[in-house]
């Protein structure tokens, strides 16, 4: 796939992500191993898409909506951008991830903007409903949000990773190998900060030795991601199982 096609269909993915038509169908279309998978598609190198991907996940792992549905980081534009781009200039996954943050950071504030926008539908839905107009109010919450959006986040998209890879190949070209080595290395720390941020979110004492079990499972036993994921699952299971018989009896 062409450059161009590659950057007019990352931009209508952003687009369409963040409509939140459905927030269960958004919330997994905009992370970042799901996009992983699609860019894959586009460009026919789907191990190269899934590992960078799969990182990026890691790093966005706990990230989540504060109360007011504010979020501290974009996932979807940091994937949308550095996945392809990743793939399309042959980073390695490390050196990806941490060009993948800044765009995180800038997602916050289109996403700003747009809900800026949304106060214009606002009003707008108002009078609709002054007037009992059933057909405007739908426009006003479904259709003039979802045309704002494409005009806001369509074109940062497209611009990025159309411009982007030219760019980024020859800037790859020039960097000396010692700053190379220093992006791979702060590439590889951010997964374990988004490890760190779940771990402060959902941690709690109790749950500790569950999260030890599974480190030392896969480091010593060299059980794989999927091994683990099926023996936790059944030990969840069980010990639910037995939580219910006791509070039975």
């Amino acid at each position: 796939m062409s450059v161009l096609m590659l950057a007019v269909c990352m931009g209508f993915y952003y687009w369409f992500c963040r409509l939140r038509f459905g927030y269960t169908f958004s919330s997994m279309l905009l992370q970042p191993v799901v996009i992983g998978v699609f860019v894959g598609l586009l460009t026919g190198n789907m191990p190269l898409a899934m590992k960078i991907g799969a990182g990026l996940q890691l790093v966005y792992l706990g990230v989540t909506s504060t109360p007011g549905g504010n979020v501290p980081s974009d996932p979807a534009l940091a994937g949308c951008i550095a996945i392809p781009l990743g793939v399309m200039s042959n980073m390695t996954p490390e050196v990806a991830i941490a060009l993948a943050i800044p765009f995180g950071v800038i997602g916050v504030f289109v996403d700003q903007l747009r809900r800026s926008t949304n106060a214009v539908w606002v009003h707008m839905a108002d009078r609709y409903a002054e007037k009992a107009d059933t057909k405007g109010i739908l426009r006003a919450a479904f259709l003039y949000p979802a045309i704002a959006g494409l005009v806001i986040r369509f074109p940062i998209v497209f611009a990025i990773d159309f411009f982007g890879v030219t760019a980024v190949e020859k800037l790859i070209a020039v960097l000396p190998q010692w700053l190379m080595h220093s992006f791979e290395i702060m590439g590889g720390i951010l997964p374990a900060l988004g490890f760190a941020i779940t771990l402060s979110v959902i941690g709690k004492k109790s749950l500790i030795p569950f999260f030890i079990t599974g480190f030392f499972a896969v480091m010593y036993l060299k059980l794989d991601t999927m091994a683990v994921a099926i023996f936790a699952t059944c030990v969840a299971l069980l010990l639910g199982l037995f939580q219910l018989k006791e509070e039975a009896i």
